[in-house]
């Protein structure tokens, strides 16, 4: 426990591995990787520069004196410059030449690009995670009959896995996504206050050449094969955007599967994971609440209005350079990747122990298979005779009279209506052998096999694993 608040994010729900990735020691640390990155470069390209300097900042890079950091910065009131000095003290044969011909946002902006870039990579991997268990879950039960919906109202059947496709599909376009950014993700480089590599033309002597040279050496230090041709001082906001409305995309297809389960859980098809010992309601012993994807919906409309943020900061970006985008990226940004994560793991969890109650599923649809067979039974009627649109007047009569049994708590006996219409022309046990829900699911078993194909290379080669979340 702590006396100070803490981000929930941090404390129940992120992982490890994300909340390490965006902590400030990883982007402290890559701010001096940064500044070795830059001091090697011109060390190549000609400035008077020596070995020695450069080996000791990379010996120090993980010597960072937070201490040193705290008592500059309340005194300078600037965190980078804090920073400068303090890597400075740890390496003082290199003080002099740490970020040279620098501006703030050259170590502030390449590392969260580097960041993020890292960040949407593991959440990637995730993704595919959740993907695969659903791949799993919809071989499972792809010729399973269940009772489709439109409009939340009993339709034509579907089968269980069939289901589980469609919340495949949205995760897949999460994924295309996903892959758009990471193939078109650009570095910043060290281009100066306002963009134009002016002091980089004063140390060079005007040699341009080596200025590209020095940018491309940097950007490939950091894996990075290209950079943005034009910039201000900062890179563009619209890659923040970008990225968020990528999380927020992913927020909103946990959020269709999650409150799918949820309204399925209320007729106990299917359920979410539920632990032993776990304990549904304070109240109420006897309850199951699906508080898992109740949290994915919850996480996931926060993420999805965290777009919004990007979206200003973008918009508001004024000329060259405004600092009113700094405060709101140091929480939108991080919070965002921080609840995608949350998001993906609780989905992992729920996907890779989806209960299916297959006898409740086969009751609901034996109650409502009479009216969605009544096409095939006209059709049956009809080649014995019977005229279609009198058929057709029957069924509406009868079906409206069992709807009408049916909601005054009475079963469906639309057959035992229809049996004894002497015009209708079929008997109860001609009708009841239309009846096997197999013959009303379509193309669904061969969607599934199809779809399942078309994502396999995707996912084949996927560490299957359950995320351990908090409860």
């Amino acid at each position: 426990m702590t006396s100070k608040y803490e981000s929930p994010l941090s404390s129940r729900y992120a992982s490890e591995y994300m909340l390490k990735l965006f902590s400030s020691d990883t982007r402290y640390k890559t701010w001096r990787k940064l500044w070795v990155s830059l001091a090697k470069a011109e060390k190549a390209l000609g400035l008077p520069i020596t070995e020695e300097q450069i080996s000791e900042l990379e010996s120090n890079i993980d010597n960072i004196d937070y201490e040193c950091v705290r008592s500059r910065e309340a005194e300078v009131r600037h965190d980078v410059m804090a920073h400068v000095y303090a890597f400075g003290v740890a390496a003082p044969k290199a003080a002099g030449i740490i970020h040279l011909g620098a501006t703030s946002c050259y170590v502030t902006d390449n590392a969260d690009i580097i960041i993020y870039r890292d960040a949407l990579i593991y959440l990637k991997n995730e993704l595919l995670k959740v993907i695969a268990n659903l791949a799993d879950f919809a071989e499972k039960y792809k010729a399973l009959p269940t009772l489709g919906y439109t409009h939340y109202q009993p339709a034509q059947l579907v089968t269980v896995g069939k289901r589980a496709t469609l919340w495949m599909q949205d995760f897949a376009a999460d994924l295309e996504e996903i892959d758009f950014i990471l193939d078109n993700f650009k570095f910043l480089g060290c281009r100066g206050t306002t963009g134009t590599e002016a002091s980089f033309v004063e140390l060079f002597d005007g040699d341009c050449e080596k200025i590209d040279r020095m940018n491309e050496m940097i950007a490939s230090d950091f894996g990075f094969e290209r950079r943005f041709s034009v910039c201000g001082q900062t890179y563009p906001r619209k890659l923040d955007s970008r990225i968020l409305s990528t999380l927020s995309a992913i927020a909103q297809s946990a959020y269709r599967m999650a409150n799918d389960i949820r309204l399925l859980q209320h007729d106990r098809q299917v359920e979410e994971p539920f632990e032993k010992n776990q304990i549904g309601s304070s109240a109420m012993a006897y309850k199951r609440n699906p508080m898992r994807s109740e949290r994915i919906c919850s996480l996931s409309r926060y993420l999805i209005s965290d777009v919004t943020n990007a979206a200003m900061t973008a918009s508001t970006q004024w000329l060259e350079r405004t600092l009113d985008d700094s405060a709101n990226r140091r929480i939108s940004m991080p919070e965002g990747f921080l609840c995608a994560d949350a998001v993906l793991r609780l989905c992992q969890n729920v996907t890779d122990g989806l209960h299916v109650n297959e006898k409740i599923i086969e009751r609901n649809v034996r109650e409502y298979l009479p009216f969605i067979a009544t096409e095939n039974l006209m059709m049956e009627a009809t080649k014995k005779g019977g005229n279609r649109q009198e058929l057709h007047e029957i069924i509406r009569r009868c079906s409206m009279k069992a709807t009408e049994e049916m909601k005054n708590g009475g079963t469906c006996d639309l057959l035992k209506f229809l049996s004894k219409e002497p015009q209708f022309g079929l008997g109860l046990d001609e009708m009841e052998k239309l009846l096997s829900p197999s013959l009303y699911i379509g193309r669904c078993i061969q969607q599934v096999e199809n779809y399942l194909n078309e994502i396999k290379p995707l996912i084949e080669n996927i560490e299957r694993s359950t995320a351990e979340i908090t409860l």
